[in-house]
């Protein structure tokens, strides 16, 4: 009830101001389970989206955004229960992980549409990583639902670091046809497989969003462009 109040509430300005274009749309089930792995650009993928789609599609969140106290806390937490997230404890990284794979079956054993991230960050600086093995595609092997590629397209153009107000201009979204993993049932503990099934996930958002790719983890990749940021300004101050 709180997920259809929110989607008209927020999806439905969203779509009138934005106005994102949409291809695939035909590729989304009428009924029952399916992950969708995005590319993730934007704070804002999590609700482009869910805002183009009929049916309720579930992400995880941030604990944090559940647990704040105050009445700011109550509200955020009220909104993101309201857009179908999910609450995952992040504290430890092992247990994060496990949290969000327990997460997404549950989610996916109710038929209804998870949706996740396999680069486990926003990208940096609009290139596309490599995907982690751990949450994708042991949730895909675990429930046998189908994995549907999705690309977000210039999401981080309508809000970069920094900027206040967000730009008006039309993102785009690309849905691409389910992938079929069953041959790989009862193999979710080959780490080959794994692997594998995540890297044929990735070509395929590649392929929809046409972005740069990198074989690296986004989180390395971030730490990298840290790094070379305090060298620069040491350099600058030296």
């Amino acid at each position: 009830m709180l997920y259809s109040v929110m989607k008209v509430a927020i999806g439905a300005p969203l779509k009138a101001a934005f106005r994102p274009w949409v291809e695939g749309l035909e590729n989304i089930p009428e009924e029952g389970p399916a992950i969708l792995a995005s590319n993730h650009l934007s704070f804002s993928d999590s609700f482009f989206l869910p805002a183009v789609l009929d049916r309720k599609v579930t992400f995880i969140a941030k604990a944090e955004y559940f647990t704040s106290p105050g009445l700011k806390g109550k509200l955020t937490a009220a909104f993101f229960k309201g857009v179908g997230q999910l609450p995952v404890d992040r504290s430890g990284a092992r247990g994060a992980g496990e949290a969000a794979i327990k997460s997404g079956i549950k989610v996916l054993e109710a038929g209804e549409l998870f949706g996740i991230y396999p680069e486990g960050t926003r990208s940096p600086d609009g290139r596309l990583y490599r995907g982690k093995p751990g949450g994708l595609a042991r949730i895909a092997l675990a429930t046998g639902a189908p994995v549907i590629p999705v690309a977000m397209i210039d999401t981080e153009k309508i809000q970069p670091p920094g900027q206040v107000m967000p730009k008006l201009m039309r993102p785009g979204i690309r849905i691409g046809k389910p992938l079929d993993f069953s041959r790989y049932h009862g193999m979710d503990s080959d780490r080959f497989i794994l692997r594998a099934v995540t890297d044929e996930v990735m070509y395929e958002i590649m392929k929809l969003s046409g972005q740069e790719y990198e074989d690296i983890y986004a989180t390395a990749a971030k730490r990298q462009i840290a790094e070379a940021k305090k060298h620069q300004q040491e350099q600058s101050e030296a």
